[in-house]
């Protein structure tokens, strides 16, 4: 357990915490600027902080008398960019992350985490001849390697494109799974944390605002800044795996939901993202349509925009959508609060790195 109280000053910008986290992928969200990285180097003992306290298990990590240095907290931690060592291979890089342990403190094996994050060929290897992604795990499996109380990542994917970021993020899920260990995860990427984060912490102007799962945390960003939500989150559970079509079903609370296909076991939990501005709303079935995805509904909030658009709040079975359109199509399509329609999305819609996977003893309470 993570409890820290805070505030932190530096020129004309301030820091004001007062948290308590516990296990699991807690994202730290919010736009650059607004005091993630300062919040998770205060963690960490990089920043000592004006006033307050930072405790972890009931130990003292910072407060008015007391100060521990970074190395004796056992933090591991994964900053943007690899920061590995170029005159040392993977291996050594690997091994360096022990070298402040006693060894009864000592509690990772090396081939383990090579084989975890699929790096075990790579051991031989110095950096200047490995690829972003590469990097990255081999990154994650020093700070593992240093058998750490906590772990720290700071966007430890903004500098790789989209399909390294799509292929490193099953490893931060096996992390986050299988290692028991609390992890403070910093991004502004909301697809991020929709799939990865059991629990949000977000920050504006260097106040945190909320802390709870990322749909909670996320609305009450939008409503507090009065900016339209980036998405919506669906709860499901796997049903029906389509290999002949490429496709896994799901089945949601508003009905089946069809997703590009998932290596994911009949039953698995998950957490679908769906951006707003990818879906289209209709008053009848329509038909002729590529969209895979329909679900039925009706409005229940209706909001004028500024810039010519509309949001419209839509319930389907108890599962509220939000969805945007503009004025223009508001008037064609006679679109009033208790008026039934469709909405449609499409299963390429639904982003890989937007797909939060739990097995059902995990579901996010």
């Amino acid at each position: 357990m993570l409890d820290l109280s805070v505030r932190h000053s530096h020129g004309d910008f301030t820091l004001e915490a007062d948290l308590t986290l516990g296990s699991g992928l807690t994202a730290i969200f919010g736009a650059s600027g607004s005091g993630k990285t300062t919040l998770i180097n205060i963690v960490a003992g990089l920043i000592r902080p004006v006033a307050g306290h930072v405790r972890f298990n009931g130990q003292v990590w910072s407060d008015a008398s007391t100060f521990v240095p970074p190395h004796r907290r056992r933090i591991g931690y994964v900053f943007q960019e690899g920061r590995l060592f170029p005159h040392l291979t993977v291996m050594q890089n690997l091994r360096y992350a022990e070298r402040l342990l006693r060894r009864a403190d000592r509690r990772e094996e090396l081939g383990r985490i090579a084989e975890l994050l699929g790096i075990s060929d790579l051991l031989s290897r110095r950096p200047s001849h490995l690829s972003g992604g590469e990097k990255q795990r081999v990154a994650l499996g020093r700070a593992l390697m240093a058998s750490p109380k906590l772990l720290l990542m700071d966007e430890p994917l903004s500098a790789l494109d989209n399909a390294l970021k799509v292929q490193i993020l099953p490893y931060i899920e096996r992390i986050r799974d299988e290692f028991g260990v609390p992890i403070l995860y910093v991004s502004h990427s909301v697809e991020e944390v929709a799939r990865l984060a059991t629990a949000v912490v977000t920050l504006e102007a260097g106040t945190a605002r909320a802390v709870g799962r990322p749909d909670e945390a996320l609305a009450t960003v939008g409503r507090a800044s009065g900016e339209l939500p980036a998405g919506n989150f669906i709860e499901a559970e796997i049903t029906v795996p389509h290999t002949e079509d490429g496709l896994t079903e799901a089945l949601s609370q508003a009905g089946p939901i069809l997703l590009r296909h998932a290596p994911l076991a009949v039953g698995t939990r998950v957490r679908i993202f769906v951006p707003v501005s990818d879906i289209v709303v209709a008053t009848e079935p329509a038909g002729g349509l590529s969209a895979l995805n329909r679900l039925a509904g009706h409005i229940v909030k209706f909001e004028e925009r500024n810039g010519g658009s509309v949001t419209l709040t839509v319930d389907c079975s108890g599962l509220f959508m939000v969805v945007e359109v503009t004025r223009r199509s508001c008037r064609e399509l006679s679109l009033v609060p208790g008026k039934p329609v469709h909405l449609f999305f499409k299963t390429v819609a639904i982003a890989s790195e937007g797909l939060f996977r739990q097995s059902v003893s995990s579901l996010a309470k």
